[in-house]
């Protein structure tokens, strides 16, 4: 009899303990933080385009990733005194450029060297600036934090700003799963917010699909756009080749600047820069690498007859390209309707 007391005793007491350590390994459960899961984003490449150089499988798109790539766009910690974030010189209804600046505003009173380019449709570049000088996207956003005229700061210092900010530990929180803020971090999400700035939906797009017609001179300015050789440089449906080539612009004495030699250290690459794209260029003005054709009508002309031929000038810019003022007129307004306000009105790309 007493040893079956003992049993049931023994019996008891077990299953108090398994009873208590239930208790607290469901505590234990139920007080582990959860990791949070970020939503996935597709990027839909256009219909007719050619597939992205950018490799989304290093780095795909989600919800959290591109709001947390928006906020950094816009904010000003990312530079020395906190004025100069990206989108001082981006800029959304200039298409992302500097609106009406041949070279744009930097820290204590300085000016970049090079013209703004609009940062949209970026998936499609293997190189970034008009020498070619960055050979990545995530990359590209330490040349403009760390330049002394532009946002003047360090990556050590704008990485510690933004531990000190609750907001961007949740951001950081929210994209990754954890609130570690390093530079790949960082320079990722930028990339994801600008990878969606894709603009593919102006008049032109709208006729290419079926939807829209050209009025007679927007026509007569396409046959002669592609007639008078434009569009070997300009090449559709971006509107550049992605070409580094010599237009026959001779050098500024006052910058200097011989675009693609910068890197190559070849002669043969003097004076070469990157074909930019049409693609809102209503919007992007002034025009070249150093802003130094302040309207259209400025580069028709240099075609027309400023082309400087030298030992690197392209040979289908040697002998110009022959344009009357009637031509000039219709090459305008063809290029009237590549100008897309659903990317510069779109509020995803606003400041959040």
């Amino acid at each position: 009899m007493r040893f079956t007391k003992n049993i049931w005793l023994c019996l008891s007491i077990v299953a108090v303990v398994i009873g208590i350590i239930g208790i607290h390994s469901c505590k234990k459960t139920d007080a582990a933080p959860s990791i949070p899961t970020p939503t996935p984003v597709a990027f839909n490449v256009p219909t007719g385009w050619p597939q992205p150089e950018y490799d989304f499988t290093k780095n795909p798109l989600t919800q959290e990733g591109i709001a947390l790539g928006r906020a950094l766009f816009y904010e000003g910690k990312l530079s020395k005194d906190g004025n100069f974030p990206c989108a001082s010189c981006h800029q959304n209804f200039a298409a992302f450029a500097t609106f009406d600046h041949n070279f744009s505003h930097g820290f204590n009173n300085s000016f970049t060297t090079r013209n703004a380019p609009g940062t949209f449709n970026l998936a499609w570049l293997k190189n970034f600036h008009y020498d070619g000088g960055i050979n990545h996207l995530d990359l590209q956003p330490l040349a403009p934090i760390t330049a002394p005229n532009e946002m003047a700061e360090t990556i050590a210092n704008v990485i510690n700003k933004l531990q000190n900010d609750a907001k961007y530990r949740q951001l950081f929180t929210a994209a990754y799963g954890d609130d570690k803020i390093t530079t790949e971090r960082m320079t990722k999400a930028l990339s994801q917010f600008m990878l969606t700035m894709v603009s593919n939906n102006s008049k032109y797009d709208l006729v290419k699909a079926g939807r829209a017609s050209f009025t007679l001179p927007e026509q007569l300015g396409y046959d002669l756009f592609r007639s008078k050789g434009c569009v070997s440089c300009h090449t559709e449906p971006l509107f550049t080749n992605n070409d580094y080539i010599n237009i026959g612009m001779p050098v500024d004495p006052t910058i200097n600047d011989f675009g693609r030699m910068r890197v190559t250290n070849s002669r043969n690459d003097s004076l070469k820069f990157k074909v930019p794209t049409l693609r809102n260029v209503q919007l992007t003005f002034p025009y070249g690498h150093d802003g130094r054709f302040t309207n259209l009508d400025a580069v028709l002309e240099h075609y027309r007859s400023g082309v400087v031929n030298g030992p690197t000038t392209d040979a289908r810019v040697r002998n110009r390209i022959p344009l009357s003022n009637f031509e000039i007129g219709q090459i305008k307004a063809f290029l009237n309707t590549l100008t897309d306000t659903v990317l510069t009105k779109n509020p995803a790309f606003a400041q959040p």
